[in-house]
């Protein structure tokens, strides 16, 4: 793909699908097969199919774990997606379904946003629970989280501090202490979570 084939006008379906085509370009110029790359990065070959044909959002982890599998700066996989580009429409519900660690049943993650330029700086997700689980993870990562109840009722954990938040509260803290859902007190809940990463000089 050269530089001439991404759209003048960008939508986070076609950065994913150009991230996508840059990993799977990289992978065959190495010569590995999909399961030798997504072995080498400590991903599944569902993920990786995924991320090649543009059908997921993934991390800035996973990007990074690709990368560095594939030895080539994390830079690559964004190659001209520069400045330029610099507003993504994301219509009602037409966000992308992501892989996350804290995913699974009566629980979905929306990609507000989209990965573009060498770095993500912002991570706007929209998160949904519609049934109870008595087993929540515990999140730990770089930069500030801010969270926006939109529906529901639950318990936050934050340290060794607990929060009750409403439709309407908000909250914000570091994300390299571990934080999370630990009791979900009514059902659905809805919630926007926006990670800010520091900015990083190159």
């Amino acid at each position: 793909m050269t530089d001439d084939d991404i759209p003048s006008a960008l939508t986070g379906e076609d950065v994913c699908r150009i991230v996508g085509r840059r990993v799977r370009e990289r992978r065959a110029d190495l010569g590995l097969t999909m399961e030798q790359l997504a072995d080498a990065a400590g991903i599944s070959i569902g993920m990786l199919s995924k991320i090649e044909n543009g059908q997921t959002s993934p991390s800035f982890s996973t990007l990074t774990a690709l990368a560095h599998a594939a030895h080539v700066p994390f830079t690559t996989f964004f190659r001209g997606l520069d400045e330029e580009h610099d507003a993504v429409l994301i219509r009602r519900g037409q966000g992308l379904r992501i892989e996350h660690e804290g995913g699974g049943s009566g629980r979905t993650y929306e990609d507000l946003g989209s990965l573009r330029g060498p770095l993500r700086e912002i991570e706007p997700v929209l998160i949904t629970i519609t049934e109870p689980d008595e087993v929540f993870p515990l999140f730990q990562h770089a930069g500030v989280e801010f969270l926006h109840i939109i529906e529901g009722v639950m318990e936050y954990g934050y340290g060794s501090n607990r929060h009750v938040l409403h439709p309407g509260d908000t909250i914000q803290f570091r994300g390299d202490v571990a934080h999370g859902p630990v009791a979900l007190v009514e059902l659905p809940i809805r919630f926007l979570s926006l990670k800010v990463y520091a900015h990083r000089e190159t």
